[in-house]
């Protein structure tokens, strides 16, 4: 007569939701920028300064514009200086970007919105470095309204805001 050892085999472990790691969110911040510099080059080398196309007659066009100050122009005017000022916040936002993907990467949507927001700063601090302003290009208008003009690394660190904020909404819904 044979006995058989039946082994107890533990049941699985539930495992979390695959996690981008650190190069899936820098990549993804590469493509972001790769997107915004690629979009900035194909206006730069089809538009004179200032020319307008409607997309949408009445609600969007392209054009090329150029801001040397930040959001909404602030600082534009200042003299010249602030061209650094911008690229040193940049840069060192994106080092703290860096730092909290590191450590928060696995948390999706935080994570998500910051790599949005690092590849959009980045783009324009490459604009900088490259032209001394950054390259804008969208504009969307309804009759004599006019949204400043903006580029896809302004679109993505809106983007990338808006999920921050909507994620941290959830928490502390989910919280309560």
């Amino acid at each position: 007569m044979s006995s058989t050892v039946s082994a107890s085999v533990p049941p699985p472990v539930p495992r979390p939701a695959p996690s981008r790691g650190l190069a899936g969110w820098l990549s993804l911040a590469a493509l972001v920028i790769v997107l915004d510099q690629l979009t900035k080059w194909l206006v730069l080398g089809s538009f004179a300064f200032a020319e307008r196309r409607p997309v949408i007659p009445g609600f969007f066009d392209l054009t090329l514009v150029y801001n040397t100050g930040a959001a909404f122009s602030f600082l534009a005017g200042a003299g010249g200086w602030q061209r650094w000022f911008f690229v040193g916040i940049g840069v060192a936002a994106s080092l703290f970007i860096v730092h909290l993907l590191r450590r928060h990467g696995e948390q999706r949507p935080f994570a998500l919105a910051l790599t949005l927001i690092l590849g959009g700063a980045l783009g324009n601090v490459i604009d900088r470095l490259v032209h001394g302003k950054v390259v804008d290009f969208l504009l969307v208008h309804w009759r004599d309204l006019y949204w400043p003009a903006f580029n896809v690394a302004d679109s993505a660190i809106t983007v990338g805001a808006v999920l921050m904020v909507i994620d941290e909404l959830r928490r502390m819904r989910s919280a309560r």
